[in-house]
């Protein structure tokens, strides 16, 4: 009876040592046994995905005439994974790259003061940010930034291209651009600046109209808009203008906490991801409780997009001046062990209707045209169409 009930425990334990053994061969990285190393099926199957690659390596390695800097060569395929992507908005970048990449949201740093990406091929200006080098030499949305002093930037990648117009304060650099309707290229030289974000800028107009301008959604946006919009209930405001134009967006999270103001509970926006997994973001109960307008342009977007759409979806108030930029995917950011890290494209959003806007852009309710700056023309001489018909709209809707 005893040899019976020992013999059932051994099988038993038998049957539970072959599970986990199972378990742990289908299922963990890896184990040794004496010089093999034993994979899960996932993992072998990752292994012959980069075959070639291991395969080059050790070849260069072997034969490379030269002396080979592993962790170049590394550098170099990781930053080519993400190029083969051919998604402007993901990219690899070494640790510089991205020290500089968070430096450019997050307080200051030395530069021109310009968001540009990558349009078919071409560095391209989306907005200069206000009371910067780049805005006061004229650079305008569109613009097509070929050289970088004596370098050609056409095709090397947005990250190398922002890299080289920075630089220490004082010093100069040299843009050579394309621009729409100009037969040859302008040459632009701009003096570097310790470029200061200073995102929410707000005053009382006429009539008692309050009106905040945000030139990007950095890090603290979503404070000092709260804080901006204090002041101006304060002194009594009839109506609000927002100013979204040459925005290139920045921090979702901020977004929502200005979105949070304006609109009543309701959805602001929604994602997708590529499992077509949706995740909505919705506002709180409570919004202000004065009419506004929103001013959007062609530099309007990303995050200035998330909040039109949700403006002009849930009919809060009303957007003026011209189509905005088309930006309507997410990245994530991460940062590597090594201090290097990615931007990666995960996600696209939708307005509450459902509005897929990327590539596309958002039409404003009210579309107004800015008048044309002539070349030589100081744009403060210019009058500001479009801020004029906000404040017919707004005046309307406070009688």
């Amino acid at each position: 009876m005893v040899k019976r009930k020992q013999l059932i425990i051994a099988v038993l334990l038998s049957v539970i040592v072959t599970a986990i053994l199972t378990f742990t061969i289908t299922n963990l990285v890896s184990f040794t046994i004496g010089s093999r190393v034993i994979l899960s099926k996932e993992d072998y199957k990752l292994v012959k995905e980069v075959q070639k690659l291991l395969t080059l390596k050790k070849y260069i390695d072997k034969n490379y005439l030269e002396h080979v800097d592993s962790e170049k060569l590394i550098e170099g395929a990781a930053k080519g994974m993400f190029e083969a992507l051919e998604d402007p908005y993901s990219v690899y970048m070494n640790q510089k790259e991205f020290k500089e990449f968070n430096e450019a949201t997050s307080g200051s740093y030395g530069g021109i003061g310009v968001i540009v990406t990558d349009k078919d091929g071409y560095v391209t200006v989306v907005a200069p940010i206000e009371n910067t080098p780049g805005e006061r030499a004229g650079l305008r949305t569109g613009d097509k930034i070929i050289k970088v002093d004596d370098t050609e930037v056409t095709g090397i990648g947005l990250e190398k291209a922002t890299s080289l117009m920075k630089g220490k304060k004082g010093t100069k650099v040299v843009l050579t651009i394309v621009r729409e309707n100009r037969t040859e290229p302008i040459v632009i030289e701009i003096e570097r600046e310790d470029i200061v974000l200073q995102t929410v800028k707000s005053e009382i107009l006429n009539d008692g109209i309050g009106y905040i301008r945000i030139s990007m959604f950095d890090e603290d946006t979503g404070k000092e808009f709260k804080k901006a919009l204090a002041e101006i209930k304060e002194k009594k405001a009839k109506g609000l203008i927002i100013d979204l134009r040459q925005n290139p967006g920045g921090y979702v999270s901020q977004c929502i906490q200005v979105a949070d103001e304006l609109l009543d509970e309701g959805i602001i926006f929604y994602t997708e991801d590529k499992g077509k997994n949706r995740v909505a973001t919705k506002s709180k109960k409570g919004k202000i409780d004065i009419p506004f307008v929103i001013l959007v342009d062609e530099g309007s977007a990303s995050a200035s997009e998330i909040l039109s759409g949700a403006v002009k979806d849930r009919k809060a108030g009303l957007l003026i001046g011209t189509k905005t930029f088309g930006k309507g995917l997410v990245q994530s950011v991460e940062k590597l062990n090594d201090g290097s890290g990615f931007k990666l494209t995960i996600q696209k959003y939708f307005t509450p209707n459902g509005t897929d806007i990327n590539k596309v852009g958002i039409e404003p309710d009210i579309e107004v045209k800015p008048l044309k700056i002539l070349e030589g023309q100081d744009p403060e001489d210019v009058e500001d169409v479009q801020l004029k018909k906000a404040i017919e709209e707004i005046q309307k809707l406070i009688r």
